[in-house]
């Protein structure tokens, strides 16, 4: 019996010990992979016909489907506040709320979660379908350096066009927001417009915006490792597609939360008599 126990406990304890060299073997692995991208970015810029394509697949394919998920979001934000902030006798501070929320957390953090389902997982299964088709072999042995024609490229794309897509999400949002609050329900539209503007500022707008580039360095970064390090055979690639999103939506969060503590940091080292990190510095 006690020898079972051990014998239990010695498996258990090779399991959590084989999970935690993994772990270090695969941040090691990307963290490798993050800095030979970045030389070749500083070193060499990719041509206009690699740059073009990335561009167009991230920022205008993606665009519609941002711009959905942020009108649909501003109105479920005023859906699920508006009787609750009606139960206080402050439904006119509704705008504050939304587009607070959609310029601080919200929009960056949705846009790039799009964008992970949506352009991540199609870079790591392009990317993974090159691997097992020997592609990436072929472009080593013509000379041509896979990680600056391969990848470079979406990298650059991401971290450019996800600033920009998280405005649109923004925007979008302050619509739905504004179309639910205003039309539908009707509220003030001045005092709806004024609490926004109000308490929403230039601070708050700058958070979203600087998370945002954050969110797609680490999107193209993880997507692209995945599938440049696919394994062999259509299951392979099937699983580099699902890892790239999920481990790209982790990673999201956990640099959200590391960001936004950094920032109400050097929020309050600014502006040390505020109370609240609302309003714009």
């Amino acid at each position: 019996m006690l020898a079972a126990i051990q014998l239990a406990f010695f498996n258990w304890l090779a399991d959590w010990g084989a999970v935690a060299i993994d772990c270090v073997v695969a941040i090691g692995e990307l963290t490798l992979f993050a800095w030979r991208t970045i030389v070749w970015t500083f070193g060499r810029l990719p041509k206009r016909e690699t740059l073009l394509p990335s561009f167009y697949q991230v920022g205008v394919m993606s665009l519609p489907v941002v711009a959905l998920t942020g009108t649909f979001i501003g109105m479920v934000l005023a859906v699920q506040s508006y009787y609750q902030f009606r139960e206080l006798g402050l439904e006119t501070r509704l705008g504050a709320v939304i587009n607070m929320s959609l310029v601080r957390e919200l929009g960056p953090v949705l846009a790039a979660t799009m964008l992970a389902g949506r352009v991540g997982s199609a870079m790591a299964a392009e990317l993974g379908t090159m691997r097992v088709t020997e592609q990436i072999d072929a472009l080593t042995s013509m000379g041509a350096n896979p990680i600056h024609y391969l990848v470079v490229p979406r990298v650059l794309a991401m971290l450019l066009l996800i600033p920009a897509l998280t405005v649109m999400a923004d925007f979008m949002g302050f619509v739905g927001g504004y179309f639910y609050s205003v039309i539908i329900i009707g509220i003030d539209k001045h005092f709806y417009l004024y609490n926004s503007q109000v308490f929403v500022g230039s601070w708050d707008i700058f958070c979203g915006l600087f998370k945002s580039v954050f969110f797609g360095g680490v999107i193209a970064l993880v997507s692209c490792h995945q599938g440049f390090y696919c394994t062999a055979g259509a299951e392979g690639v099937g699983k580099a597609a699902t890892n790239a999103f999920v481990y790209s939506f982790v990673m999201i969060l956990v640099i959200d939360l590391v960001l936004n503590i950094g920032l109400e940091r050097v929020y309050m080292s600014l502006w040390p008599d505020a109370i609240v990190s609302i309003g714009g510095g």
